[in-house]
């Protein structure tokens, strides 16, 4: 018997539960991993085929479990997140597995010889780290559908994308076989899947979490995210990955991160949240009605204000990014590039190389002057504002075509629908956070976002869990879930 739900229609079991549970003995660590090892046996059969793993061990994972129960057993628990599952993207580090990046050959010319700073930390607390999951091939699109290792299905309708970059990392929390996972983000590639898988996405200011030990894809623009079934497990794995890497602190002028209290009985007043309307109502009808709903209740039950602001130059913006991430891209796997077979590459992913590989330095320079400029003009409207509001993404969850699953995808309408509020968040390095606020008439769930000040993630995830207060008592249940802690 596990832990008792809280007293909604539906919720997650969160990290504190885990903990509670395996502090009163009412479940070992081993026993919840013998339940995932099966969860996951079912989702790949036929009539599924949730493709959440490129990569698990069982052994590894049993070994990491029963240390996990011996601790408990002791009384002598590393943390909260002890005998914990997190999952790890494919595009980081974990010992004992290859890092993939999502491809059939990357890990061929690229050794994975030790885990990445992220996942040592979290090792060190003594979570459970269960595979590699699924992502989009080089993390180069938007959908999650991976022509080498599966397309990664969405929880709530198996019929409908993930997400991408990070698919596996959305899908497994969804799922409920994780409370939280890491992902990478570098254009939206944390919060796109989570918004569309309905969880928490969360990513920090560029430089807080180390990106040692991340593949090289791009330098500027990508950081190591959180998937989360909850904001407060957001914090937690934040607060354990944070900062970087030992070796360097005499070398980064960040500030301190901040880690607030969340049982505080009362949210933060006067928050001012800046929204660009035109941009704002730039997605579906429903999307719109409920984000616009989620506003409606912060100002009725906390009296936040919302001011309209003007984001100038935001499709300039876009097409920026769009240069610098693929010109990173390239140069970076430059050498692995041009020994590559290219039948080895999906067909999108061919694609998207062949066009990344088109821009100049001329072209990336300029790209580097309207980030410059666009930092000037979001330094401006938060002058006025906390936070910058928008939906996370333009349309739900789409459906997976029969004929993308062996090729890959472009569909640059989705595509563009699916990135249209991520941009600032990579390109100018500021904390991002998705919370669900809604689902669609087909039940497919709705993010919204908040933007914040560069190193502001602390009133980030206040606004954030204050968000959540509001709409948790509303979550569905996914179509596709396990409950590890149950009966």
């Amino acid at each position: 018997m596990g832990p008792p739900k809280p007293l909604y229609r539906f919720s997650r079991w969160t990290i504190l539960d885990y903990s509670a549970a395996y502090n009163s003995k009412l479940i070992t660590p081993t026993k919840v991993m013998e339940r995932f090892l099966l969860a996951v046996e079912h989702s790949s059969t036929p009539s599924m085929q949730m493709s959440f793993f490129i990569n698990f061990d069982a052994h590894d994972i049993l070994r990491q479990a029963t240390y996990s129960t011996h601790r408990y057993q002791q009384g002598e628990p590393l943390s909260v997140l002890d005998g914990v599952p997190i999952a790890i993207k494919d595009e980081i580090d974990c010992m004992p597995y290859p890092t993939t990046g999502g491809t059939k050959w990357m890990h061929k010319v690229r050794q994975c010889k030790d885990d990445a700073e992220c996942v040592k930390r979290l090792r060190s607390c003594g979570a459970i780290l269960v595979g590699k999951t699924n992502m989009h091939e080089l993390g180069a699109g938007t959908s999650g559908i991976n022509p080498h290792h599966g397309t990664t299905r969405n929880p709530y309708n198996i019929e409908r994308i993930a997400g991408g970059s990070s698919s596996g990392s959305a899908a497994v929390v969804a799922a409920g076989l994780c409370p939280a996972a890491l992902g990478v983000d570098g254009g939206g590639s944390v919060r796109m899947p989570a918004a569309l898988c309905g969880v928490v996405g969360f990513k920090p200011s560029f430089g807080r979490v180390s990106h040692s030990g991340v593949l090289p894809l791009n330098w500027t623009v990508g950081m190591v995210g959180i998937l989360a079934g909850t904001v407060e497990d957001a914090l937690l794995v934040y607060a354990a990955i944070s900062g970087p890497k030992s070796s360097h602190h005499s070398e980064t002028g960040q500030p301190k991160p901040c880690f607030p209290l969340l049982k505080s009985p009362k949210p933060i007043p006067n928050i001012r949240l800046a929204k660009y309307e035109e941009w704002f109502n730039d997605c579906s009808d429903e999307i719109r009605v409920c984000c616009s709903r989620a506003l409606a209740k912060l100002h009725h039950n906390y009296g936040w204000e919302t001011i309209q602001v003007t984001i100038p130059e935001i499709e300039v913006m876009r097409l920026a990014h769009y240069v610098t991430i693929g010109s990173e891209c390239t140069t970076s796997i430059a050498p692995q590039l041009e020994k590559l077979n290219k039948e080895e590459l999906g067909w999108d992913a061919r694609i998207a190389l062949s066009v990344y590989g088109s821009f100049s330095s001329q072209e990336y320079l300029n790209a580097q002057r309207i980030r410059n400029r666009q930092l000037q003009f979001h330094k401006k409207i938060f002058s006025k504002a906390d936070v910058i509001v928008t939906p996370t993404i333009g349309v739900t969850a789409y459906t997976i075509g029969n004929d993308t699953r062996q090729t890959g995808e472009l569909d640059y309408i989705n595509g563009a629908a699916l990135v249209r509020y991520q941009i600032a968040g990579n390109f100018l390095g500021l904390p991002a956070i998705t919370i669900p606020v809604g689902y669609d008439k087909y039940n497919l769930p709705i993010g919204l976002q908040f933007i914040g000040k560069p190193w502001d993630e602390s009133l980030l995830i206040h606004l954030a869990f204050a968000m959540q207060a509001l709409c948790i008592s509303e979550y569905k249940k996914p179509e596709v879930f396990w409950d590890l802690l149950g009966n």
